[in-house]
């Protein structure tokens, strides 16, 4: 259970790096795709701050997707050395799929967005400074609900 709880951590920094590389140096609207709707109609496109910005973003963005696929991976290797049971292989995707989730609604949403957590958005775009509010908790419940439902299914399908 301490790797399975590992490898959920290191998904979470593998999450954050790939909203640090797509809102701070990408910084292209797509990676806005799960922020409120308000949002996307006040933020402005940025001037390039130094250069090579874009490739250290696209770096960082690479960085990311092999810290939320390695830890899959490392997951099922682990689980065939050691004979894992179909029902184990379920209790450890879903284990770093939910705590995944978790992490995303309580720091992504609830921290950064209804608590102007530590500045992270309004370090990059001011202008939704004003929009961060406690208010917006929960404007995604349903795509939070869909995402929470494919990891079990998700999880049961991969074990």
């Amino acid at each position: 259970m301490i790797l399975t709880l590992l490898l959920a951590i290191a998904m979470m920094a593998g999450l954050f790096l790939i909203l640090l590389a797509g809102v701070g140096f990408i910084q292209d609207k797509k990676f806005f795709s799960s922020c409120p709707k308000e949002f996307l109609e006040v933020i402005q496109p940025k001037e390039k701050r130094f250069n090579g910005q874009y490739i250290l973003g696209w770096i960082l963005a690479v960085i990311a997707i092999i810290l939320m696929v390695a830890p899959m991976i490392i997951g099922a290797v682990n689980g065939i050395q050691n004979e894992y049971t179909y029902v184990q292989f379920f209790i450890r995707f879903v284990v770093m799929l939910l705590l995944l989730k978790a992490y995303d609604i309580v720091f992504f949403d609830w921290v950064l967005l209804c608590n102007h957590g530590f500045g992270f958005f309004t370090h990059f775009y001011p202008e939704v400074g004003s929009m961060l509010s406690p208010k917006l908790f929960g404007y995604n419940k349903k795509n939070h609900l869909i995402h929470i439902i494919g990891m079990i299914i998700g999880s049961a399908a991969v074990a």
